[in-house]
């Protein structure tokens, strides 16, 4: 049997699959090592809701990574019905604005943590500063103010990288949970993330939540991997 994950690091498996077939394999496969998934804009769109539902069956938690950037009221309506299909996060592009972050915490009600996007992992100073046209952009400084509107638009937490975690979580503490992506373990590839830590540098950093993506479901054996990650959770919490 899987060892219990102590409260202040869940770890999440993203179920970057194109069918529901698919994402219950990974849940089975995986059994009760993990019981939080993610489902993002690959598997929503080949599925639809369905996959949501068919996932909580198995009794699982669900993290809607839609990263969600519309007008308040979309935005608010689209929280709403996460709410209403049992999901218990989802993301929303901080660069939105506080109006459009109220607005889906107003929609998610007390059911749904709704969680503020900063900087994808993906990018770094260099690539922030072509997408935004500025001459020279700081990664960390872009980060520190889109958490500042997620603090003030009261919502659960934010999505950052391993390396702003610790910085945020000495500003916010428990006031902000943090979501890490972009996890890999020591000495695995970082495929196209560029941000990225190991399980442990996460928790360390005070991350609420960890994303685990191709370290566990492309692995050769994606169980021992799974171990190998509650191993170093748990080593930080012992």
């Amino acid at each position: 049997m899987a060892p219990m994950i102590p409260p202040r690091t869940t770890p999440i498996v993203a179920l970057d699959v194109p069918s529901i077939g698919d994402a219950l394999r990974v849940v089975a496969t995986l059994g009760g090592r993990c019981r939080f998934y993610k489902i993002g804009l690959e598997l929503f769109t080949a599925a639809g809701p369905a996959v949501v539902t068919r996932v909580l069956e198995t009794g699982s938690d669900v993290f809607l990574d839609l990263k969600l950037h519309d007008i308040p009221n979309t935005v608010r309506g689209a929280a709403r019905s996460a709410a209403a299909l049992g999901v218990r996060l989802l993301t929303v592009h901080g660069i939105g604005g506080s109006e459009m972050l109220e607005a889906a915490a107003d929609g998610g009600g007390d059911a749904l943590g709704i969680l503020a996007v900063t900087v994808l992992t993906s990018v770094d100073d260099a690539a922030l500063a072509r997408s935004t046209g500025r001459e020279t952009a700081s990664v960390s400084a872009e980060v520190a103010r889109l958490a500042e509107l997620a603090h003030e638009a009261n919502v659960h937490g934010v999505v950052c990288s391993g390396v702003e975690a610790a910085a945020l979580h000495r500003r916010y503490a428990s006031e902000l949970a943090l979501l890490v992506p972009g996890i890999r373990m020591s000495g695995g590839p970082a495929h196209d993330q560029r941000r990225v830590v190991t399980p442990a540098q996460a928790a360390e950093a005070g991350a609420r939540y960890i994303v685990l993506g191709r370290a566990v479901t492309a692995a050769a054996d994606p169980t021992a991997a799974m171990d190998a990650v509650l191993a170093e959770l748990l080593s930080v919490a012992a």
